[in-house]
């Protein structure tokens, strides 16, 4: 079964609002009506401070927040409703860890992280390094822009790794490591694994408990949600045990004029007014998207990303990012596509910023830089690179507008470069 796209795109206002061609939702998506009414009603209608009062609109507030709470904790498979632990974003939560983790880590002491990671995933390791005297430890990636578990397990050999810390869906290669394989090493060598899932959670299934993973992290306007609100799932265990990452109102069990004792988790994590109407947007977005299989999903996506393949393939001096053999970083040459979310590419003598500037001009939305991954733009031998990404929204009629756009933009832009 097909995704009914018709359909599905009259639930964008912002897609019938002109002739835009979306394909930057890697960076943010587009937001369904149903979650902008969900929190347009936080506000109309009346809300008050969860877990935190007795009058009516107290106690709705509660409930709301708790069921988006559990609505999470369903959406990847979590054990345990207090698993889940609502933060500002992605990189919120990964500081959370490196902050709460780092406590009880000492120089000599490894986090391992890969060459495909976002900024999100690399400063507050390295942060933590200038704090505590940790080293950063790197898995290099193979030829096709996957982590190479040679390259991890060596790096794992004197078990000096601590935390492995690695994305779920790479941003700008688009490749999904095999987090089974990659918890099942560090398994073995006693190291916490922690994804990043900010990617991941818009075009794949999540189960923490299948991959086995200690903590996962994923932002709400990656997933047609609203900005300011993201999601840190730990196990219970392990939650019980970290100390909090900042302190205030309710994460608190009692505060004397010498010290507090901590809440439980969440409430632990949770410091101050807690994001509740971007809570109850995210969960109107969870379930907005649960009416629609995985599987169909992601056989529309990789529909999309063969035929963008095909038609950027063909254009004269273009470069797809996926290759990093000796001498040959990148490649024009189509193949199966393997990964999921985007495509990255390069073309001769013409900047990516340059190109994408004039791709907007024209309605045409794509993402240039180095996409907050300079580590991996670098072993590429590159400083930015263009980005399409698709969606759930996305059309083929939207695919088939970039290359002629790209060819126009080449035909102005090129007698401007040596």
């Amino acid at each position: 079964m097909s995704l009914p796209l018709t359909d599905i795109r009259r639930h964008f206002p912002f897609l019938n609002a002109g002739n835009i061609t979306y394909l930057d939702s890697a960076a943010t998506s587009q937001k369904p009506q149903v979650v902008i009414n969900a929190m347009c009603d936080v506000y109309e209608k009346g809300i008050g401070n969860p877990h935190r009062g007795m009058h009516p609109f107290a106690e709705k507030a509660t409930a709301l927040y708790d069921d988006a709470r559990q609505t999470v904790q369903q959406f990847v498979h979590a054990k345990y409703n207090d698993e889940i632990i609502f933060t500002k974003s992605t990189t919120e939560s990964i500081n959370l860890l490196a902050h709460s983790l780092g406590e009880d880590m000492h120089p000599g002491d490894a986090v391992l992280i890969s060459v495909l990671e976002h900024h999100s995933n690399i400063v507050p390791w390295l942060q933590l390094k200038e704090r505590k005297g940790i080293d950063i430890r790197w898995i290099e990636i193979t030829e096709s822009g996957q982590i190479n578990s040679e390259s991890m397990e060596k790096q794992m050999t004197d078990n000096r790794v601590k935390i492995v810390a690695v994305t779920g869906l790479s941003n700008v290669m688009g490749t999904a490591p095999d987090l089974k394989k990659i918890s099942a090493l560090a398994r073995a060598h006693n190291a916490l694994l922690i994804v990043d899932a900010a990617q991941m959670a818009a075009h794949l299934p999540i189960d923490v408990q299948d991959i086995d993973c200690d903590f996962l992290a994923f932002s709400g306007h990656k997933i047609y949600g609203p900005t300011g609100i993201g999601v840190l799932y730990g196990k219970r265990d392990l939650l019980r045990t970290l100390p909090p990452f900042l302190g205030g109102g309710m994460m608190i069990r009692e505060v004397t004029r010498d010290g507090f004792t901590a809440a439980d988790a969440p409430a632990k994590f949770e410091a101050g007014t807690p994001p509740v109407a971007e809570a109850i947007g995210l969960k109107a977005a969870i379930d907005w998207q649960n009416q629609f299989s995985w599987d169909d999903r992601i056989a529309h996506e990789q529909a999309l990303l063969t035929l963008a393949q095909e038609e950027l393939s063909m254009i004269e001096g273009l470069h797809i990012l996926g290759n990093l053999s000796t001498g040959t970083p990148i490649t024009n040459h189509p193949s199966p596509i393997t990964h999921h979310s985007c495509i990255s590419f390069v073309i001769d003598n013409i900047h990516p910023h340059d190109l994408t500037d004039m791709l907007g001009q024209k309605g045409i939305c794509l993402r240039a830089g180095h996409h907050c991954a300079q580590p991996l733009h670098t072993a590429l031998g590159m400083n930015a690179s263009a980005r399409l990404s698709v969606s759930i929204h996305t059309t083929e009629e939207e695919i088939l507008r970039v290359r002629p756009a790209i060819l126009d933009a080449i035909n102005i832009l090129k007698p401007h470069n040596p």
